[in-house]
């Protein structure tokens, strides 16, 4: 029997974790009956009751498994750890606060079936925030010119990857994977599958600005040198100009040596522009700069805290 592995990265999500094992049994008992599956929960250490009510499902279902992490390790690591954990043919990522419909992994397998080793769910539409929607679309719009790869709009990592693909991810060695821009780089054809995303259906969500900023940060900084490159060119630029305005000055002092005062402000201005321009674009190398300590200390993506049904 095929063997489908779901892994479902958790974070004090008690008030989802149960109807999220109900609907994953439910599709396959309907849908696959001659399937398999194993279904992952890899916990980010909640504080709530996620991981005992998880245990309660293991003890009841084998096919429900657990891995703890000691710690939080954040929303892009603890993720892609669970995946690499994964024995099955296929393995479908989905987050466990249902706002990556369950009832996509219908579609998920039948595509799988028709040949394709990535299947990817592209979110068409957000009933809850239409804002965070626009400020999404011009995100890709703007990865779509800088970065040297075509990155898939709109996918988050809710998809299905078939064998062949987490073998290759766990090849890559990546500290701090950016699981969008590294599919694209695998360079696999994938079948698309557009989705709505609903409203949450219990507790609150966990991505706040700082989480969206790193992992918009991580997709420009890993597959572009474009914001580097500009940084030099609008030096340059800046510095020509700079040269041109203090001859045009001077010239225009001596012909009009006593009518003409330069005054303070152009000074002041002149100087806050280029002051914010400097720190902005030492900013982006910094970032770059973090991005490169990340790779070489080489650090687990996850330290495990202990697993449940997982040999």
């Amino acid at each position: 029997m095929p063997l489908i592995s779901v892994v479902t990265p958790c974070y004090n999500e008690e008030a989802n974790v149960h109807l999220l094992y109900e609907k994953i049994r439910l599709i396959f008992s309907t849908h696959f009956p001659d399937y398999d599956y194993e279904h992952i929960y890899i916990d980010n250490a909640s504080r709530d009751t996620t991981v005992a009510l998880i245990k309660q499902l293991c003890t009841v279902d084998k096919r429900v498994k657990l891995i703890v992490n000691a710690r939080n390790f954040g929303h892009i690591r603890s993720p892609f750890y669970g995946m690499l954990q994964a024995r099955g043919d296929a393995v479908v990522l989905m987050a466990s606060d249902l706002q990556d419909p369950p009832e996509v992994l219908v579609d998920f397998i039948r595509q799988w079936e028709a040949g394709y080793k990535l299947v990817l769910a592209i979110k068409k539409q957000e009933i809850n925030s239409p804002i965070m929607g626009f400020i999404r679309k011009k995100y890709y719009q703007l990865l779509e010119i800088l970065s040297d790869v075509s990155i898939t709009k709109d996918f988050t990592g809710f998809g299905l990857y078939d064998r062949i693909v987490i073998e290759e991810l766990r090849a890559l060695d990546d500290a701090y994977p950016y699981l969008r821009g590294i599919i694209s780089e695998l360079g696999h054809e994938a079948a698309l599958v557009e989705f709505i995303k609903p409203p949450r259906h219990g507790g609150i969500t966990h991505n706040n600005f700082y989480t969206l900023y790193d992992m918009a940060m991580l997709g420009i900084t890993n597959h572009s040198k474009i914001p580097l490159r500009l940084a030099t060119m609008f030096g340059f630029a800046m510095s020509a100009i700079s040269i041109l305005v203090a001859i045009g000055y001077l010239i225009y002092k001596i012909l009009f040596w006593d009518v003409f005062a330069l005054g303070m402000a152009p000074i002041i201005v002149g100087m806050f522009f280029l002051g914010s321009v400097q720190l902005f674009f030492l900013g982006i190398v910094g970032e770059y700069v973090g991005s490169i300590h990340t790779q070489v200390l080489a650090r687990p993506l996850v330290i495990e805290k202990e697993r449940v049904n997982l040999d």
